[in-house]
């Protein structure tokens, strides 16, 4: 009898826990099994409202947290489409959630447009900017600290924290670029618009610590993904931002002798190389490279110490428009 009841209540157990098979698409529940890939899905944020994960090669974890962005329910339709790094919305806020409860708590409660998704794993504070101020909240304390004002002469946007957390960068624009941006909000109508203008634009670090603000490096060219290493504090990576078959987008500084690196440069007509992001392990500078353009596609990898390059074929059914690579870099994964 007793083994009865046991076989009983494992078979009770297995249909309550037991995930059903969908087609994915459409209104999901929480979590469910795709029915084409047989793979188990699950979704992290639960809370109501418009929630929005960082940029793809923005970290958003720490510990068994990750970071995200949520709008409230009654104000969420016009940003739903849109990469976070990109909004300025009045009523968006940073929260957490924990990974294996699914409990979400809320970091940040500013009454004036908020942006930055900036995370420190070692010192666990995130970071975001208000108008001319940077803030920082920590994820233990729960402690809001302003970190830096930007002087009037020198508005500069954060965009990344080093891998020790000691310093933050970002770039600055001048106003007639911001000029451009207000009358030419769609990014169809401003992206040529700014390339072609060859603007001034100026890559930046702040001391979190030390509030020293000290300016890297100035060009013309369109300055900008300013993203730094996952492990040496030292090095900065940014991009010329551009139609990508004008530019050779990836480079590289180092924040303290201000050397700059060309990581890629094109070897054919409508070359395209663009998306980067830091391997975990900071060894590698990965990025979507085509050669050309829409007809032969890679994964192509810069190692740091050689600067040596390598690349992995695609078929065109795995092109993805961003990817990642996993911390035993064994595995890339893609967006579609």
């Amino acid at each position: 009898m007793k083994n009865i009841l046991q076989i009983f209540f494992c078979l009770i157990a297995q249909q309550i826990t037991a995930q059903p098979v969908l087609k994915t698409g459409g209104q999901m529940p929480d979590e469910w099994i795709d029915a084409d890939t047989h793979h188990k899905v699950i979704k992290l944020t639960r809370k109501e409202g418009s929630n929005m994960s960082f940029y793809f090669h923005n970290n958003p974890f720490v510990k068994n947290e990750m970071v995200f962005y949520n709008s409230d329910k009654q104000n969420s339709d016009s940003i739903k489409k849109q990469e976070t790094y990109n909004i300025n919305a009045r009523n968006r806020q940073l929260y957490a959630v924990d990974l294996t409860t699914f409990r979400v708590k809320q970091i940040t409660d500013q009454p004036s447009p908020m942006k930055g998704e900036i995370v420190c794993a070692k010192t666990q504070d995130v970071f975001y900017q208000v108008a001319d101020t940077v803030f920082a909240t920590n994820l233990i304390t729960m402690k809001e600290r302003r970190v830096f004002v930007f002087p009037p002469d020198f508005r500069g946007d954060i965009t990344s924290v080093n891998a020790d957390g000691t310093l933050l960068g970002g770039a600055r624009s001048l106003d007639d670029e911001k000029e451009i941006l207000k009358k030419n909000p769609e990014k169809k109508d401003y992206f040529n618009m700014i390339y072609e203008a060859k603007l001034m634009r100026t890559l930046f670090t702040i001391g979190v610590k030390t509030q020293k603000l000290d300016k890297l490096y100035a060009d013309t060219a369109w300055l900008n993904h300013v993203q730094f290493s996952s492990t040496d504090p030292d090095l900065m990576m940014f991009c010329h931002e551009g139609p990508w078959h004008k530019v050779d987008r990836i480079w590289t500084i180092n924040v303290k002798t201000k050397k700059v690196n060309k990581v890629h440069a094109r070897t054919m007509n409508m070359e395209i190389a663009g998306h980067e992001w830091f391997s975990k392990d900071g060894k590698t500078i990965w990025f979507d490279l085509q050669q050309p353009r829409g007809a032969t596609f890679f994964v192509g990898g810069y190692d740091i110490a050689s600067g040596t390059e390598k690349k992995y074929a695609l078929q065109r059914n795995e092109w993805s428009v961003h990817y990642t690579s996993s911390h035993n870099e064994k595995l890339f994964a893609g967006d579609g």
